[in-house]
C-alpha cells in the first residue's frame, strides 16, 4: 500500500448503527485496519481511532483491530437478527424513547415521515426510529478532529447533532431513493457535513438528486477489501458440510425485501422443472426468514433452497460453491459481490443499481432482469458452459475494486486548516 496517511496526533471518531455481519460492517473493518497500517508503514505516530456503535450491539465487536477504542458504556456482543439479540434490540429502542424526550422530540417528524412513506406506498418502521436511538444515544465531552458517520441513518443523525468535532463526514452506502430515506426524514442534516463519501457512482448519483446542493462535497470513497484476508480465510477449511454432488448456488445476504428472495425462490422452482441437478444455498440471517421458510415449503424447495444462516467465516462456501448469484432489487455496492470476485466465481447479478457498476456482462460476469425466467436462464446458460463459467471466473477475479489510495480524501478532510474549510475548498477547486 502506497501510504500517504499522515494524520499523527489527530483524533477520528467512526459511528455505526451496529456491528452485526453485514457489508458496511465489514468494510468499516477493513477501513480500521487499513488507517492502522497506514500509520505503521510510514513510520508515524498513529492517529487516535476511536468507534461508537449506536445500537451498542452486535457479534463483529470482536473483530475490532487493535488501537481503536470502543467507546460504547454498554455493549452486548448479540446479533441483531437473533432470536435474543432481536430482544435486545426492542428493549434498547424502548429505553430510548423515554431517554431525554426521544421520543416526544422527534414526534412530529415521525409523522411526517410516516405521512411521506404512506403516500409513496410502502413503510419502513426502522427508518422512522433511528431519530430516536440519535438522541437517546451517549453523549461524550471529547472534541474530535474528525467524526465519521459510517452509515446512513442513526449514526448520521448522531454525528450531525451529537458529536463535537472540527469535521465532519458521512458515508453511503445504498441507493438512497430506493432505500427509504428522504428530505423530510433526515432533516437535511448533510447540509452540514463537510464530506460526503458515497461508495460508488451509482449511489453518488442517488443522492445528489436529491441534495444537489452538496456536490461540491461529495465525492465516490469505495470500500476498501481486505484481499489477502479473504483469500486466508477461504482457506481455512470448512464450508458445505452436505455430500451434494450437484452444481452449488450460493448467496450471501440478509433475508431483507431488499434481498428478492422471493424471486430467488420462484428461479429455482424453474430450474427444478427444467429437470436441473442444482441447489441454493443462502448464507444470512433476517427478519424474513418465517416467511421465507413457507414460501420455500410452498414451492417443494425444502432440500433444494436451504437457508444456512449466518455463518462466521462465509469464505469456503464461496470457494466452494459453482456459481455465485446475487439478485437483488438494490444495491449500494455488494461486498458479496466483491469476496465473490476476489475467489474468483462465475457471478450472476441482477441489472439493478450498484450491481451493474460491478460487473461487465459476459466479461466477468452475467446481469440479468430481476426474474425468475431471466434468472433461470442465466444460471441454465452457464450450468451448460464450463469453459464460459471458468472465463468469467477468472476475470471476476482479476478485478481490483476498493483502494488504499482513497484514504487520501481522509487525510485531506482532516488536515485541511480552519473550521469546515474543506468544503469550500473544493468547491473552488470543482470536482
Amino acid at each position: 500500500m502506497n501510504s500517504r496517511f499522515g494524520v499523527a496526533g489527530k483524533k477520528i471518531l467512526f459511528v455505526i448503527n451496529t456491528m452485526g455481519k453485514a457489508g458496511a460492517e465489514t468494510a468499516l473493518l477493513s477501513l480500521l485496519r487499513s488507517l492502522l497500517q497506514a500509520n505503521k508503514q510510514a513510520g508515524r505516530e498513529g492517529c487516535e481511532l476511536y468507534l461508537y456503535v449506536l445500537t451498542g450491539q452486535g457479534e463483529l465487536i470482536e473483530r475490532i483491530p487493535p488501537g481503536v477504542q470502543l467507546l460504547n458504556r454498554r455493549y452486548k456482543n448479540l446479533s441483531v437478527l437473533s432470536r435474543e439479540g432481536r430482544r435486545y434490540l426492542r428493549r434498547t429502542v424502548l429505553r430510548a424513547m423515554f431517554r431525554r424526550g426521544a421520543l416526544f422530540r422527534q414526534l412530529p417528524n415521525m409523522i411526517l415521515s410516516l405521512a411521506e412513506m404512506i403516500k409513496k406506498g410502502k413503510i419502513w418502521p426502522d427508518k422512522l426510529l433511528w431519530r430516536v436511538l440519535s438522541e437517546a444515544g451517549d453523549r461524550f465531552d471529547k472534541e474530535f478532529d474528525l467524526a465519521v458517520a459510517y452509515l446512513e441513518g442513526g449514526s448520521t443523525y448522531y454525528v450531525a447533532d451529537h458529536v463535537k468535532a472540527r469535521k465532519k463526514a458521512a458515508f453511503i452506502h445504498v441507493d438512497y431513493t430506493e432505500a427509504g430515506y428522504t428530505r423530510q426524514l433526515d432533516q437535511s442534516c448533510y447540509l452540514g457535513y463537510d464530506a460526503i463519501f458515497p461508495i460508488s457512482d451509482e449511489v453518488k448519483d442517488s443522492f445528489l438528486r436529491i441534495y444537489p446542493e452538496c456536490a461540491p462535497q461529495t465525492r465516490v470513497f469505495h470500500n476498501i477489501i481486505d484481499r489477502d484476508e479473504v483469500l486466508r480465510r477461504a482457506a481455512q477449511g470448512g464450508g458445505f458440510e452436505d455430500s451434494y454432488d450437484g452444481i452449488r448456488l450460493l448467496t450471501v445476504g440478509r433475508l431483507t425485501w431488499q434481498k428478492a428472495y422471493p424471486t430467488a425462490i420462484k428461479a429455482m422452482a424453474l430450474l427444478k422443472q427444467a429437470d436441473v441437478k442444482a441447489r441454493w444455498y443462502i448464507l444470512g440471517e433476517g427478519s424474513e426468514r418465517k416467511t421465507l421458510e413457507r414460501q420455500i415449503e410452498s414451492a417443494g424447495l425444502r432440500e433444494d433452497f436451504v437457508l444456512l444462516g449466518a455463518v462466521d467465516n462465509p469464505y469456503p462456501y464461496y470457494a466452494g460453491a459453482d456459481i455465485y448469484v446475487h439478485a437483488t432489487r438494490f444495491e449500494g455496492k455488494s461486498i458479496a459481490i466483491q469476496e465473490a470476485q476476489i475467489l474468483g466465481r462465475p457471478i450472476i447479478a441482477s441489472d439493478s443499481s450498484g450491481n451493474r457498476e460491478q460487473i461487465v456482462h459476459d466479461v466477468d460476469g452475467l446481469l440479468c432482469p430481476l426474474e425468475p425466467p431471466a434468472i433461470r436462464d442465466a444460471v441454465l446458460a452457464l450450468i451448460s458452459d464450463p469453459e464460459r463459467r471458468e472465463r468469467l471466473g477468472r476475470a471476476a477475479a482479476e478485478k481490483r475494486a476498493g483502494t488504499e489510495e482513497d484514504l487520501v480524501l481522509l487525510e485531506e478532510l482532516v488536515t485541511s486548516s480552519g473550521e469546515r474549510t474543506w468544503k469550500r475548498e473544493q468547491e473552488r477547486t470543482c470536482w
